[in-house]
């Protein structure tokens, strides 16, 4: 194991000792934001703690091992520990960078998950909502909850656009990687002579704001329009002004919300939007200005970029930025998605570890 790995895992030892003394102490206790703060820190601490408490030991073991092959009665038996230390060794090493690399604290946070129609008219609009379904279905699958936030069907019962709240843990930093360019090709609906269509969509995954540090909104700088809501939702939804669109006169960025049932609900919702809209705009703008630093394998997350296509005939989807491909586009479709963002998880933690060594 590189030297730098060690003095870093030696330093999270001490750490873990510093937390335990400071979650002990009266003021902390007293302080939840302050307690659940270090907690959290605690529990990601003892997770490498223990590890390099279990690597230290298992080279312990091979040492041991090594020296007893000097004695013919006990080599064979010390082979075989040597065997098992030496995978274990390299799986927790592995482990151990991987827990060491750099954390986003927006990984944390839930995510709003923006869809919108591109190139393909109505089969762009049909592929948006097999996208959202996708995206629903696998939330289900890993135990997340889903709101619809705003959603703009088209005739066939597609969406233009449709704005999915994702509430769990891990949200956004699971699902980061969705950002770009998905393109579908398939025979559509509409197609009389069986002909195989291309048609796009475009996803944007945005973090919902921390309280304490989302944008700071200016009334006089915000249009704030009631209007009947659209689609199911009901009597009660369909015969008031309920629904909300807020306009940020300064950029022109619109958000709305017409999933519940109160026009207050729907306002603050709709602020929540257009605040995590805000700050990918921001973002966008700093990675823009940064665009000198080295991209990462999983691109910029830029709406432009096409990151990934879902072929229909062949069964096949393919995520272009990683150079994946998966016969199992069916099952992808209805919410095996783990595998595709294990992938992408994979290639951005390798990236961050190469990046770990240059340095």
């Amino acid at each position: 194991m590189q030297q730098f790995l060690r003095e870093r895992l030696a330093r999270h030892a001490e750490r873990l000792s510093e937390l335990d003394f400071l979650l002990a102490q009266p003021d902390v206790m007293a302080d939840m934001a302050k307690f659940m703060a270090l907690s959290r820190e605690h529990t990601e601490v003892a997770a490498v703690a223990q590890r390099w408490a279990r690597w230290q030991q298992r080279e312990r073991d091979l040492a041991a091992a090594q020296e007893l092959l000097a004695d013919p009665d006990m080599a064979g038996m010390a082979q075989e520990e040597i065997s098992s230390a030496q995978a274990e060794l390299v799986h927790l090493e592995g482990e151990l960078q991987r827990l060491l690399l750099p954390k986003d604290p927006q990984d944390a946070r839930n995510a709003f998950v923006e869809i919108r129609a591109g190139t393909g008219g109505d089969e762009s609009a049909l592929f948006a909502a097999d996208l959202a379904r996708m995206y629903t279905r696998y939330a289900a699958n890993v135990g997340w909850r889903v709101e619809v936030m705003s959603a703009h069907e088209s005739e066939l019962g597609g969406y233009k656009e449709v704005v999915l709240r994702v509430e769990g843990e891990q949200v956004f930093g699971r699902l980061r990687f969705e950002s770009g360019g998905h393109r579908v090709q398939r025979v559509p609906v509409t197609e009389t002579q069986g002909r195989i269509h291309t048609s796009a969509c475009t996803v944007a995954v945005m973090p919902e704001p921390d309280e304490h540090e989302a944008i700071t909104l200016n009334p006089a700088e915000l249009r704030i329009d009631t209007f009947r809501a659209s689609g199911a939702g009901g009597q009660h939804i369909n015969k008031t002004d309920s629904a909300v669109r807020v306009v940020h006169l300064p950029t022109g960025i619109v958000a709305e919300c017409q999933d519940g049932r109160s026009q207050h609900a729907n306002k603050a919702q709709a602020l929540r939007v257009l605040q995590a809209r805000l700050q990918e705009k921001e973002r966008s703008e700093r990675a823009a200005r940064e665009a000198t630093l080295r991209k990462g394998l999983v691109g910029s997350g830029d709406r432009s970029d096409r990151i990934r296509t879902y072929n229909f005939p062949q069964g096949r989807l393919t995520d272009h930025r990683i150079n994946l491909t998966l016969y199992k586009l069916q099952m992808v479709m209805d919410g095996d998605l783990g595998e595709v963002l294990d992938a992408l998880q994979h290639a951005h933690e390798a990236e961050l570890l190469a990046q770990l060594e240059e340095v």
